[in-house]
C-alpha cells in the first residue's frame, strides 16, 4: 500500500514540523491535536516553518504549496478519515499515549498504520493499545528535521516487516534518510548517544557545580563541537527532558531535582527555548553562535 494521506498527532515543536516536511513533499496531512488553543499554537509553528523551507530550500512556491496541503481538526474521528498513516508526536507520558491509541485505533480505518515518534519509548509498550500490533511501529525524527533528516524506524516483535518496509519507503519519500534498527532500543540510537549526553549537562546545572553557558563552553572548546549540552536543549525544547526526569523521579530522586529546577526555572518562565525566543540563551543570535563566546574569559 502506498501511504496518500498522512495524520500527525500533536502539534507541537516535533509535530509541527513532520505534518510541514510530508506536506512540503506532497502529501496531503491532517494535522490533530487535543483542543482549539493546541491547534492555533500549532498554525503558528507551522506558518512560522513555511519561510523556513522556503528559504532552506530555495522554494517559495513549493512551500505555499504545502501550506494548501495541510488540515486542522480537535475531532480525532473526522482527522482520521481516509488516512493511511498515523503518525504520533503527543508528550512522552506513557498514560497519554496509552489514552491516545486506544481512542485512535477505535476510529482509525482498519488499513491505517500507526507510527510513534516517542523518543525513549518501545513501541511494545503500546502495541496492545492500538488494536493492530501487527501494523504499529515506530518512526522517530531528530529535531529540524529539514536539516537534520535521519528517520529512525524500530519495529516490536509483532510488527509485520511490511509495514517497516512501507515505513521505511515513506521516510525516503519526505527527504529523510532511513536507519532501520535490528530490534528494540529505548532510545534508538540518536537518543541512546543524546539523552544520557543532555542529563550528564543538566546534572551539572542541577548540582549547582557550574553554570550552562560554562558548561557549554567546556564542551565545544574541548570536543570541536557547535553546541553545548544547552543549546541543543534549547532545540528540543524543556518539554520533553521535563518529563523524561519527572517520570524517571519514581525511580530516582535525583532526577526529580533536574525536573523541578527545569520546571521552576525555565517552564514557569516561559523560557522554553528557540521556539519563544529564550531558553538556556536568547534568540535569534545565541550567545554560543557568537566567535567571542569561545575566547579566553
Amino acid at each position: 500500500m502506498d501511504f496518500k494521506k498522512i495524520m500527525v498527532a500533536g502539534s507541537g515543536v516535533l509535530g509541527s514540523q513532520i505534518a510541514f516536511q510530508s506536506a512540503f513533499f506532497g502529501y496531503d496531512v491532517s494535522v490533530y491535536d487535543i483542543n482549539d488553543e493546541a491547534i492555533g499554537k500549532g498554525k503558528q509553528r507551522i506558518t512560522k516553518l513555511r519561510k523556513v523551507y522556503a528559504d532552506f530550500f530555495k522554494d517559495e512556491e513549493k512551500a505555499d504549496a504545502a501550506m494548501g496541503r495541510l488540515t486542522y481538526s480537535t475531532d480525532l474521528a473526522e482527522a482520521t478519515k481516509g488516512v493511511d498513516l498515523v503518525i504520533e508526536a503527543v508528550p512522552e507520558r506513557v498514560d497519554i499515549k496509552q489514552d491516545f491509541y486506544q481512542k485512535l485505533g477505535a476510529v482509525a480505518s482498519e488499513q491505517t498504520v500507526f507510527v510513534s515518534n516517542s523518543s525513549t519509548m518501545l513501541p511494545s509498550q503500546f502495541a496492545e493499545f492500538t488494536g493492530r500490533p501487527d501494523k504499529f511501529l515506530a518512526l522517530h525524527f531528530a529535531n529540524s528535521i529539514w536539516q537534520n533528516n535521519t528517520a529512525e524506524i524500530m519495529g516490536h516483535p509483532g510488527t509485520d516487516q511490511l509495514y517497516v518496509e512501507q515505513v521505511t519507503d515513506f521516510a525516503r519519500s519526505i527527504g529523510m534518510i532511513p536507519f532501520v534498527l535490528k530490534k528494540e532500543q529505548p532510545g534508538y540510537i540518536l537518543n541512546t548517544l543524546l539523552v544520557p549526553f543532555l542529563n550528564a549537562g543538566l546534572t551539572l546545572w542541577a548540582k549547582d557545580i557550574a553554570d550552562p553557558h560554562t558548561i557549554d563552553k567546556n564542551w565545544m572548546i574541548s570536543t570541536g563541537s557547535p553546541r553545548g549540552p544547552f543549546g541543543i536543549l534549547d532545540v528540543v525544547g524543556m518539554e520533553t527532558p521535563y518529563n523524561l526526569n519527572k517520570a524517571r523521579a519514581e525511580l530516582d530522586p535525583a532526577y526529580g531535582v533536574i525536573a523541578d529546577k527545569l520546571k521552576s526555572e525555565m517552564i514557569d518562565q516561559g523560557k522554553m527555548g528557540i521556539a519563544t525566543g529564550e531558553g538556556f540563551y536568547k534568540y535569534p543570535n545565541p550567545a554560543y553562535s557568537d566567535p567571542n563566546f569561545l575566547k579566553q574569559n
